[in-house]
């Protein structure tokens, strides 16, 4: 029996932080030997916002090296940059023409982006969600790991999908989402009412996972707490130290009660650099293994071009086939 094949892309945008990882990353070595996996670092996407040429070459390095330092073995999994493999922008053309303007106006990312980037409303903006639809059914994904804040994404990629497939018959899989019971959503540090992000202005709300130990250590103690003296998970009366929770658990790979069972009569603070040490511990082993690989640059040259051969060929069987159906020679 064939495995069932995982999607996944993540934007070399920035460095990766622990919301990150402790959302999706930690968990695709473990899903390498249960599904096919195609991980992809979306440097086509980036150009919604302009780009230091070498910066992004730098940053798509870096983020391939850290796929790999998280566990992912490019031997087991095709592990490739979205530009080296052209059938997604020719696909994310032909699918712009089976989707409604008034699907893509509903997306809640193009009107965050667009209040971020008022000087720089761009058509790639506004059809964003189209190309991550192509890079999607390219592959006959199956599953696809998302955050709770990327639903609206598959769902649309679900919605062109199944239009296409009533015009021309079965051409693609209808994925579905792969969400994560633990960790999914870890929250900011200092304003734990939203998402850890990497492109956040306040570095304290972050931990990155390339930063010195220190540094790690030294955000946890700053981290927003709630008022009362109770290390307890509640997300409505204390989002601080249920964020906090959050983390510990995911870190330690146990549970939110056992985690808040650990912690039953601590102060906030011994109950910070707890967590604080718990993530450093965590990162050691992938930071020194991040920086052996990013050292080797031709050997991460390597592994793109061998990789983007593997997903091209994937993605040439559904390609051809999409074409054919619309009508164009093949």
């Amino acid at each position: 029996m064939s495995k069932k094949r995982i999607f996944s892309g993540i934007q070399p945008s920035g460095n990766l932080t622990i919301g990150n990882y402790l959302g999706a990353l930690k968990r695709f070595p473990e899903l390498q030997d249960e599904y096919e996996c195609i991980y992809c670092v979306v440097d086509l996407h980036t150009l919604t916002v302009r780009q230091d040429p070498v910066a992004l070459r730098e940053r798509s390095y870096a983020l391939l090296a850290l796929y790999m330092a998280c566990g992912l073995d490019p031997e087991k999994t095709t592990l490739f940059l979205q530009s080296h493999v052209s059938g997604h922008a020719e696909l994310a053309w032909i699918l712009n023409c089976y989707t409604y303007m008034g699907e893509l106006s509903r997306m809640t990312q193009f009107k965050d982006k667009s209040q971020k980037h008022a000087d720089n409303i761009n058509a790639g903006l506004f059809t964003y969600p189209v190309l991550m639809a192509a890079d999607i059914l390219l592959y006959q994904t199956d599953v696809v790991p998302i955050g709770q804040d990327q639903k609206q994404h598959l769902e649309i990629a679900r919605d062109i999908a199944i239009r296409f497939n009533k015009l021309y018959g079965d051409t693609f899989v209808v994925p579905e989402a792969y969400i994560a019971k633990q960790g999914a959503k870890i929250m900011s540090l200092q304003e734990p009412d939203k998402k850890m992000s990497k492109s956040d202005t306040n570095v304290n709300n972050f931990v990155l996972l390339i930063e010195e130990r220190d540094a790690i250590i030294k955000k946890f103690k700053r981290a927003v707490t709630d008022s009362g003296s109770e290390v307890r998970f509640d997300p409505d009366e204390k989002p601080g130290i249920s964020n906090l929770l959050s983390i510990y658990a995911a870190t330690r790979g146990i549970t939110i009660d056992e985690a808040q069972a650990e912690f039953a009569g601590s102060r906030y603070g011994d109950f910070k650099i707890a967590v604080g040490t718990a993530v450093a511990d965590m990162l050691a082993p992938i930071q020194a293994r991040y920086k052996e690989i990013l050292a080797d640059k031709s050997y991460l040259d390597r592994v793109l071009h061998a990789n983007a051969e593997r997903a091209s060929a994937i993605a040439e069987v559904t390609y051809r086939d999409v074409r054919r159906k619309v009508g164009f020679i093949v």
